[in-house]
Formats: structure tokens, C-alpha cells, sequence
């Protein structure tokens, strides 16, 4: 069935309405992500600098503590989930959600227990649609994320880490391990899941074995290396989930601003095609009008020249 001008026409109206709300979109997140970059590149140093006093302590001194000791037999995990609370960043929330899937599976296979901490609704909503339960979620700051949020969450999967060490499982109230799954932002174009574990600590600097002639440092802790441990221990593992918050937040708004230039384009295009086909329909329109105008022309002309 051939649409007329009039439903054409009402079509590209719609699509121009459309097209100005993405364009909106695109430009609200490009101005944002500036800042979420700024705010992740000025939490990037102190992240470091902690991280090196924290692998200091732990590797330059023998105390055994809590976050830093591994269980001989982990039986459960808690995995923090970061996703996006609003849609229309192309697939921003479903890439995690297939990296946490992927995580949860790995911990599954090891005879491991999985307890889900998300934030971000869509996670919340990915969950709860499938009938898995989520120990705690925390929502309304995807893309604008505060400090108070990612010290409240470290303290939450902190709480539940210790109490499964000091209980040895008897209960098994707590975890062994702490995961977490974010966005990883690289570069505008690109942003790759990434799954860590937060909890036992891994050190990661300081574990190089010096080379021969080389002088091992000195460290002296005060009070002690335990008093420096329980200080330090509490702050790095919040700065790792407020450093994962600001990137994921930077990845959210990098995607949100692609998909909706894609969205922008794909508009301009539905525009172009429907204002040719209501020019071709129109034009059409005149040629049958015309046409109908010549041939009753000539039926005239013809009937007056049979009446002479």
C-alpha cells in the first residue's frame, strides 16, 4: 500500500523531533566526558603512590594481615558489578554484564560460592529479570560518580571480606575474594571490560627479584608495619573502586556520545529517504493530475469535433 504525502511528511516531522533530542544527547555527553577524564587522570596518581606504599608495606615487612593473606581453600567470592543506570550507550552495560558472566562462570568451575554487588541499574535490572539474587546495590551516579559512593561500597565488601577471615567460614557469612568487573576507558574509541581482583591484595610492585650488586631498600614503619597496614589497607582499596567508578564513568559517556551520533546520522539518513519519497510521491501526483487535465482536454476537443 503506497503511504501518501501527508503520512511522509508526518514521518519526517517525528524523525527531525528525534533527531534533535540525540543531537542533545550527543553534545550533553561530550561536554561531560571531559571532565569524567580529568577527574580519572587526577585520581591516577594517588591510586599509584598509594598502590607503591602499600606493596612496600606488604612486601618489606612480615606481618600477616587480614586483606593481604591468602586462604589455603577459598570457597566463596563477592564480585562488584559496574554498569550504567540509564540506556542509550550502545553496549556499554551488556559488555560488562558478559564479563561478569564470564568471571562468575570461572569462580563457579573452581567450586566457588558467588555473592553479586552491582551498581547501576541496569545491572540491578539484568539480575532481578533473571531471578538471581544481588547482595547489595548501589544506584544514581554511573556517569557522575562521588567519592562518599566508592568509600561506602569498599567499606561494604571490606566488612564482608573480614568477617569471612575472622569466622573461617563457620557460617559462611563472608568471602575469601573480592572481584570487581568495570569499563576500562583507553581512548575515545575504545573501552574493554576489565575483571580484577581487589581483595586478597596481589602485590604488583616491588615483587621483582633485584639484580646481583643491587641494594635492597631500607623501610622502618611507625608505629608498626601492622598499624601502617590497617591505615593504608582501608584507603587502597577504596581509591582501586573510586579509580574503577571514574573509568567506567568515562567509558559510559564515550559510548553514549557514539551511539548517539550514530543515532543523529541514522536520522539524517531516514530524513533524506523520506523527504525523496514524498518529493517522488508529490511529483507523481502532479503528473496524474496533469495528465487527468490534458485527457479531458482532448475529450472535449474530440467531442466537439464530432458535434461540427
Amino acid at each position: 500500500m503506497a503511504v501518501s504525502v501527508r503520512e511522509l511528511r508526518a514521518r519526517i516531522k517525528s524523525t527531525e523531533s528525534m533527531k534533535k533530542i540525540t543531537r542533545a544527547m550527543e553534545l550533553i555527553a561530550a561536554s561531560r566526558i571531559i571532565k569524567a577524564q580529568q577527574r580519572a587522570n587526577a585520581a591516577a596518581p594517588y591510586a599509584r603512590e598509594l598502590t607503591r606504599a602499600v606493596s612496600a608495606v606488604a612486601s618489606y615487612s612480615n606481618v600477616d594481615h587480614p586483606l593481604t593473606t591468602e586462604p589455603e581453600t577459598p570457597t566463596r567470592a563477592a564480585v562488584l558489578v559496574v554498569t550504567s543506570d540509564r540506556g542509550l550507550a550502545g553496549s556499554y552495560s551488556s559488555s560488562v554484564l558478559k564479563e561478569a558472566e564470564g568471571l562468575v562462570e570461572k569462580l563457579k568451575a573452581e567450586g566457588k560460592e558467588v555473592d553479586l554487588y552491582v551498581t547501576g541499574r541496569k545491572a540491578e535490572a539484568f539480575y532481578k529479570f533473571r531471578g538471581r539474587s544481588v547482595a547489595q546495590a548501589w544506584t544514581g551516579f554511573s556517569d557522575r560518580p562521588d567519592y562518599d559512593a566508592a568509600k561506602e561500597i569498599g567499606e561494604k565488601l571490606i566488612e564482608v571480606f573480614v568477617e569471612g577471615t575472622e569466622a573461617e567460614k563457620a557460617a559462611a557469612p563472608g568471602v575469601d575474594e573480592v572481584h570487581v568487573v568495570y569499563t576500562r576507558f583507553i581512548t575515545m574509541m575504545t573501552q574493554k571490560p576489565t575483571a580484577v581482583r581487589l581483595l586478597p591484595l596481589e602485590v604488583v610492585e616491588g615483587t621483582e627479584a633485584p639484580a646481583e650488586g643491587d641494594v635492597l631498600p631500607l623501610y622502618e614503619f611507625e608505629p608498626s608495619a601492622e598499624t601502617v597496614l590497617d591505615s593504608l589497607l582501608p584507603q587502597y582499596v577504596v581509591s582501586r573502586i573510586w579509580f574503577a567508578l571514574l573509568q567506567a564513568a568515562a567509558s559510559e559517556l564515550a559510548q553514549r556520545q557514539k551511539a548517539m551520533k550514530s543515532a543523529t546520522d541514522n536520522a539524517d539518513e531516514l530524513i533524506k529517504k523520506f523527504t525523496r519519497v514524498a518529493n517522488q510521491a508529490r511529483q507523481a501526483g502532479i503528473t496524474q493530475e496533469i495528465s487527468e487535465i490534458v485527457g479531458g482536454v482532448n475529450a472535449l476537443a474530440d467531442a466537439q469535433a464530432a458535434n461540427d
